[in-house]
C-alpha cells in the first residue's frame, strides 16, 4: 500500500506573509490546533528569527502540539538556525527548515556568491541544524529557475550533509507542470541516494501564474511525497498551492493519482472559515472547494440535474469537506451546552475561561439581534483571540460621533483606558466620522499612524448584522518607521467596530511582539 502523501502546512509562516494577514500568538495556536486535529503532518509555525513575537509563537506551538511535526524556518545563517532550534526544541517532533537561494539571478543580485560558496554554506547550515534535531529540511530557493546541474549537485550535497527532506520550490510561480515534474523525475533518476536513504522530495509552489496546484500535482505524479500548502492558498503575492484543493484533487481523482493524505476532509471547510476570519482575508466566492459558490447551482439545467441525481453536476459531496447542510441558529434562550457544542463543531477549542467569556458576549449579542448564526459565533471567538492578553493594552471605553453635514464638521469624542487603568478622553474633527475617530485616538495615544488599509464587511445578512472592520496601520516618525500591524473590530455599530479595529492595531504597534513580521523569508 502506498504511504500517504505528507501535508506540510505553511499557513502560519508563508500564509501570514500575505499583506495584512497578521495573527496574534493565541490565533496562531488555535489554527495550529485545528491543523493537527485535521491530520496535517508538518506545521511550519513561523520564521523565529524575524521577530520576538514570531519566536514566541513557534515556541508555544511546539509545546502545544502532540502529534504533528512543528517546523521553524531559517536562512543559512547561524543566528537564524539557533533561533529556530531554540523555538522548536520542546516539540514532540521538531524540524528545522533551512533555505538558500540558488538561481543565477539570486546568486548575482541578492547573495553575490558563487556556486561553490552556496554549496559550502548549505552543507554547514544543515550540519548546524542537525545539532538541534534529527529532522532537517533543505530548500534551494528559486529552484525552478536554477540550472538543473546545480540543483542536482546541491541536492547530493544536502543529502550527504544529513538533510532528510529536499524541497524544490517554485518560489516565484514561474514554472509549468511538465517542466516542474521533469525536475523531480531527473533528480530521482540521477541521485540514487534519494531512494537508497528514503529521502522525501517536497514541493512548494507559488501561484503567480495561477498554476500552483497544477504544478504541485504534477510533481506528486513525478515522485514528490511532501507538498507545502496553505489554507485557502494564502501567501506571498498571489499565494501558495491550496491545501484544500490538493487534498480533494487527490481524493476525488484517486483513480488517477493513487495516493491519499492523512487529512480529515470534513475539517477543511471549518479550517478555511477560521483562517479567513482570523487573518481578515476573505475567500473569493468562486474559490474551489470552500468558496461560497463552490456547491451553488443557479442555472436551471444544473438545478434540474442535481435534483435528479447530485453527481450530474457535483463531483464532490459538500458534506465530505465539512460544508454544513444547515446552520444551527442560536438565540437568547440557548444554553451553554449547545453553545459549547457549536464552537467545537466550528473547529475551535477554547478553554473554559474563553468559553465563558464567549458565552457572555453571545448572550449580549442575542439581546441585540433575534438570531445568532455561525458567522456571529466565529466572530465572537475570533475577537477574543484577537484581544488575547489585555496587559499593556489600551481599551475603548466610550465613543460619541457627530457624523456631520453641510453645516457641521464630523466630530468624534473618544474615551480610552490606558494600560495603567487611567481613562483619557479627547475629541477631534475629520473629513468623515471614521477619520475623526482615528484622529482622536492618535491624539490620546500621542502617536501618529498612517492608515494603509480599511475594510468593512457584514458578518451575516440583515439590518441587525454585526459589522467587522479590518484595518492596517503603519508607524510614522518614531524609532521604527514603516512597521505595519493589523487590527480587527466587531460590533453591530460599524463606527464602534472601526474604533475597536484601530485601537487593536495601535496596541500591536505599541508592542514589538505583536507587530507583523516585516523580515519576510523567500522560499
Amino acid at each position: 500500500m502506498t504511504d500517504p502523501l505528507r501535508i506540510f502546512d505553511t499557513t502560519l509562516r508563508d500564509g501570514e506573509q500575505s499583506p495584512g494577514a497578521t495573527l496574534t500568538r493565541a490565533e496562531k495556536i488555535e489554527i495550529a490546533r485545528h491543523l493537527e486535529t485535521m491530520g496535517v503532518d508538518i506545521i511550519e509555525a513561523g520564521f523565529p528569527v524575524s521577530s520576538p513575537g514570531d519566536f514566541d509563537s513557534v515556541k508555544a506551538i511546539a509545546g502545544e502540539l502532540k502529534r504533528a511535526t512543528v517546523c521553524g524556518l531559517a536562512r543559512c545563517v547561524p543566528l537564524d538556525i539557533d533561533r529556530a532550534g531554540e523555538a522548536v526544541k520542546d516539540a514532540a517532533n521538531p524540524r528545522i527548515h533551512v533555505f538558500c537561494a540558488t538561481s543565477k539571478i539570486h546568486r548575482e543580485h541578492k547573495l553575490k556568491k558563487g556556486k561553490e560558496d552556496i554549496l559550502d554554506l548549505a552543507v554547514k547550515s544543515i550540519k548546524h541544524a542537525l545539532s538541534y534535531c534529527d529532522d532537517v529540511e533543505f530548500s534551494p530557493e528559486d529552484a525552478s529557475r536554477t540550472e538543473y546541474e546545480f540543483i542536482r549537485d546541491i541536492t547530493i550535497a544536502a543529502i550527504e550533509a544529513g538533510a532528510t527532506t529536499i524541497n524544490l520550490p517554485d518560489t516565484v510561480g514561474y514554472s509549468y507542470p511538465d517542466e516542474y515534474a521533469a525536475v523531480f523525475r531527473r533528480i530521482i533518476a540521477d541521485v540514487p541516494a534519494v531512494k537508497e536513504k528514503g529521502i522525501i522530495l517536497s514541493t512548494h509552489c507559488h501561484n503567480d501564474l495561477g498554476m500552483a496546484v497544477a504544478n504541485t500535482l504534477a510533481a506528486v505524479e513525478a515522485g514528490a511525497r511532501q507538498v507545502e500548502v496553505t489554507v485557502n492558498g494564502i501567501g506571498e503575492r498571489a499565494g501558495n498551492a491550496s491545501l484544500e484543493e490538493i487534498v480533494m484533487a487527490l481524493r476525488t481523482r484517486s483513480d488517477h493519482f493513487g495516493i491519499d493524505t492523512n487529512v480529515d476532509a470534513k475539517k477543511l471547510f471549518p479550517a478555511s472559515r477560521m483562517v479567513s476570519s482570523l487573518t481578515g482575508l476573505a475567500v473569493q466566492r468562486n474559490k474551489a472547494i470552500v468558496g461560497q459558490n463552490a456547491f451553488a447551482h443557479e442555472a436551471g439545467i444544473h438545478q434540474d440535474g442535481v435534483l435528479k441525481h447530485r453527481e450530474t453536476y457535483e463531483i464532490m459531496n459538500p458534506a465530505d469537506v465539512g460544508v454544513p447542510s444547515n446552520q444551527l441558529v442560536l438565540g437568547k434562550h440557548s444554553g451553554r451546552h449547545a453553545f459549547r457544542e457549536r464552537i467545537e463543531a466550528l473547529g475551535y477549542s477554547p478553554d473554559q475561561t474563553q468559553t465563558e467569556l464567549a458565552f457572555d458576549r453571545f448572550k449580549k449579542l442575542a439581546d441585540k439581534k433575534k438570531e445568532v448564526y455561525d458567522e456571529d459565533i466565529e466572530a465572537i471567538i475570533d475577537d477574543l483571540l484577537e484581544a488575547g492578553d489585555t496587559a499593556g493594552r489600551w481599551e475603548l471605553v466610550s465613543l460619541q460621533v457627530v457624523a456631520g453635514s453641510d453645516a457641521m464638521t464630523p466630530t468624534a469624542t473618544v474615551s480610552l483606558k490606558s494600560p495603567e487603568g487611567e481613562v483619557q478622553t479627547d475629541a477631534a474633527t475629520g473629513d468623515g466620522p471614521v477619520d475623526a475617530i482615528y484622529s482622536t485616538v492618535m491624539r490620546i495615544l500621542g502617536r501618529e499612524f498612517r492608515l494603509v488599509d480599511y475594510r468593512i464587511r457584514a458578518i451575516t445578512g440583515g439590518k441587525d448584522a454585526q459589522g467587522e472592520v479590518n484595518v492596517e496601520l503603519e508607524t510614522v516618525g518614531d524609532d521604527a518607521p514603516g512597521v505595519r500591524a493589523g487590527g480587527r473590530g466587531l460590533s453591530t455599530d460599524i463606527l464602534n467596530a472601526s474604533a475597536l479595529a484601530y485601537v487593536a492595531a495601535a496596541n500591536r504597534l505599541s508592542n514589538p511582539q505583536r507587530r507583523q513580521v516585516t523580515q519576510h523569508s523567500g522560499v
